[in-house]
């Protein structure tokens, strides 16, 4: 897993070189500054993307080997090439890639995705919008001149502020899903309703306020609230009920 997703930066990375020097996030990379050139990004990514297929393989047999190549040539093609450019949408439709991770995991053992990686993939694609969301409202001039069409270029601040709700509170239904589902220990529902609710305030805050530092804090919770949730479910799970 870890070599596809350096796979995927190098890749993206050269696709996105002109555009990343356009974004003050973006512009100290590698290939912008030309400390390295497009062809050693590309054979690095050629190569660590063919070991990772090589080694799901391996490991894994073919339904991980091709799970894998496919959320590769998805994010890619698809995501990076195609939406991106062109649509707000980019940013759900691509929570697919991000969310992929445990689909490869946990069809690597017998060939199948049972319920709890159904369930891990649904809580980062909902998790997805209200994260890039935020990113892309206070880097909304960055990704602008770069010409992707993020949420806030093409909807405007507050609406991206509004329409990303609903996902935040999927993202807390889903976080409490593995309790009635018997997967972890039902203690499980006291931190993840506390930490959904830190999740849920701070997009509320953000849509009450409405500022830009407001947008840069609701970034910084949603990436220690999936941290926390995913940690939490970690230890949740061995004491979780017998049958």
């Amino acid at each position: 897993m870890l070599l596809l997703g350096c796979s995927c930066s190098a890749l993206n990375g050269v696709i996105e070189r002109d555009r990343d020097a356009l974004m003050e996030r973006t512009r100290d990379r590698p290939l912008v500054t030309g400390v390295l050139s497009p062809a050693e990004v590309t054979a690095f990514g050629v190569i660590t993307g063919l070991g990772s297929v090589a080694l799901l393989w391996w490991g894994g047999g073919w339904p991980a080997a091709a799970l894998g190549a496919g959320t590769e040539a998805f994010y890619l093609v698809v995501y990076t090439v195609w939406l991106k450019p062109r649509t707000h949408w980019n940013t759900v439709l691509g929570a697919s890639v991000g969310a992929a991770a445990p689909l490869i995991a946990d069809i690597a053992p017998d060939g199948r995705i049972g319920v709890g990686g159904w369930l891990l993939f649904a809580l980062v694609f909902a998790w997805t919008p209200p994260h890039f969301g935020a990113i892309s409202l206070y880097r909304k001039e960055e990704y602008g001149a770069a010409g992707f069409k993020m949420m806030a270029n093409v909807l405007g601040d507050d609406p991206t502020r509004r329409r990303t709700l609903p996902w935040t509170f999927l993202t807390l239904a889903i976080s409490l899903a593995p309790v009635p589902l018997g997967l972890v220990h039902p203690a499980y529902a006291a931190p993840a309703g506390l930490l959904g609710a830190w999740f849920l305030g701070a997009h509320i805050r953000q849509i009450r306020v409405a500022t830009t530092e407001m947008d840069r804090a609701m970034f910084r919770v949603s990436v220690r609230y999936m941290g926390a949730i995913i940690l939490a479910m970690l230890i949740a799970m061995p004491w979780a009920p017998a049958g």
